[in-house]
């Protein structure tokens, strides 16, 4: 497949400014979300098939994510694809001043494996709302959800429009080569660099979706049962494999034990069985190798079984874990989950400094001053406070990563922001112009600018 003749075609359809138009956008995004109903057992015989996720979560974290999206865009396209009057300074005057949001060109966009239907096509997404062509490359691991995708798009839209390109690292790579508008990729930190790296070669701006070890503190001044409860569904939805999951829990010494049975409790209630609606397989065996080797048998203290043939791994907690342990030297992604410890607040909000900024954090506390320092004095890409995970679920709120977890972010006008370029245009009047910035320059002149300045 020649990558090249398909964004020679994007670019030459953008050119003729059909994408810019508001009618083509909206009309466009209906036809993506009536394909998406239309082929809802494609999607979920897809996703079931890489592993086994149920009809309920690929509807709830998937589907239902991605119409939500088309919907937004729909609703508020008008106002955010109007220009926005700016004031405009005393030194510009008889003049105004407008910034025009347009549309950045063409678009590449990599999705990853874990949400494959929704960190594919909600980018995609935001693209198409803010007048973009994009050729979409999901991840090859979640392969039979990628092939989904290619049939949707690829036999309902113009390629020189949308096109879902399909393959592993060598096409990537292919792709990596060609001159785009702008990238967005999620994945993995290390994956991440290989991609900002290639686009640096054409200066190509990046959104940078990545991860890192998400922390939830639990205060000795939380509700334990509501922290206990919130933490286990956050953590082991999608069998622990999202982004903004907890990695680990950093308790209060002194709530610790109530902590961890309250947490055993609903692991029991919420029946995270093997084959279950609850709960899916590990991606791969790769993955699955990989999180087994995580498991320090000596520090289980719930879970722990594992079955290689289906790629289950049961919900585990790990307690007296500490920094030099395996499971903490990388983002788990997977169903195990580290317990530490701290005895002052202060303390816990020093760990997380002491270690690269997470994509999520959170905290869960009645304590108000706790909850200022949480948010003042650590950095990370967004969280909540009594809460895991759901804070994605706010159009108004951005989504992204800090420093090695990620760069840029989207979700409703950040996504289409992020697809935009605001552009800044000065209008001036022709006449009542003073003389000041013009040759010859006095000392008049020069005092009155001064002032103006």
């Amino acid at each position: 497949m020649n990558f090249q003749e398909i964004l020679n075609s994007q670019k030459k359809f953008f050119r003729t400014q059909k994408t810019k138009d508001i009618k083509f956008r909206k009309d466009n995004l209906e036809k993506l979300k009536k394909l998406l109903s239309e082929n809802e057992k494609l999607l979920l015989d897809g996703i079931f098939k890489d592993f086994g996720k149920s009809k309920f979560d690929t509807i709830l974290t998937e589907i239902s994510f991605v119409k939500k999206d088309i919907d937004y865009y729909i609703k508020n396209l008008n106002a955010l694809s109007k220009p926005k009057n700016i004031w405009t300074n005393i030194v510009n005057l008889p003049g105004s001043s407008k910034i025009y949001p347009e549309p950045l060109g063409n678009t590449f966009i990599i999705g990853a494996w874990n949400y494959p239907y929704q960190l594919s096509l909600s980018p995609m997404v935001a693209a198409m709302a803010a007048g973009n062509t994009c050729i979409l490359k999901p991840s090859e691991i979640s392969f039979h959800s990628s092939n989904a995708m290619a049939k949707i798009i690829n036999e309902n839209f113009p390629s020189e429009y949308l096109f879902v390109a399909e393959g592993g690292v060598p096409e990537t790579t292919e792709l990596l080569k060609l001159r785009f508008d702008k990238i967005f990729f999620t994945g993995s930190t290390a994956v991440g660099k290989i991609v900002y790296e290639a686009a640096a070669k054409n200066l190509t701006p990046v959104t940078l979706e990545l991860g890192g070890k998400s922390p939830a503190i639990v205060s000795k001044k939380a509700n334990l049962d509501i922290a206990a409860k919130r933490i286990v569904w956050g953590k082991f939805l999608n069998a622990g494999q999202t982004c903004v999951a907890t990695d680990y829990i950093l308790v209060e010494n002194s709530v610790k034990d109530e902590l961890i049975n309250n947490i055993k409790n609903y692991l029991e209630k919420f029946q995270y069985n093997e084959g279950s609606e609850q709960y899916t397989q590990i991606i791969n065996d790769k993955n699955f190798e990989r999180l087994t080797k995580l498991i320090d048998a000596k520090k289980v203290i719930y879970g722990g079984k594992t079955d290689a043939s289906k790629r289950f791994i049961e919900p585990t907690l790990m307690d007296n874990v500490t920094w030099e342990d395996a499971v903490m030297k990388e983002e788990i992604f997977g169903p195990i989950l580290p317990i530490l410890t701290f005895t002052k607040f202060e303390d816990a909000l020093e760990i997380i400094a002491d270690h690269e900024k997470p994509l999520a954090a959170y905290l869960f506390t009645d304590n108000e001053s706790e909850k200022e320092l949480f948010t003042q004095r650590i950095s990370f890409g967004g969280g909540c406070i009594n809460e895991t995970v759901m804070h994605l679920g706010n159009d108004n709120l951005p989504f992204g990563g800090v420093g090695n977890s990620g760069m840029g972010h989207y979700h409703g006008k950040f996504g289409f922001d992020a697809f935009s370029h605001q552009k800044s245009v000065l209008s001036k009047s022709t006449w009542g112009e003073p003389d000041l910035k013009y040759p010859p320059y006095t000392k008049e002149k020069l005092k009155w600018i001064k002032k103006l300045m």
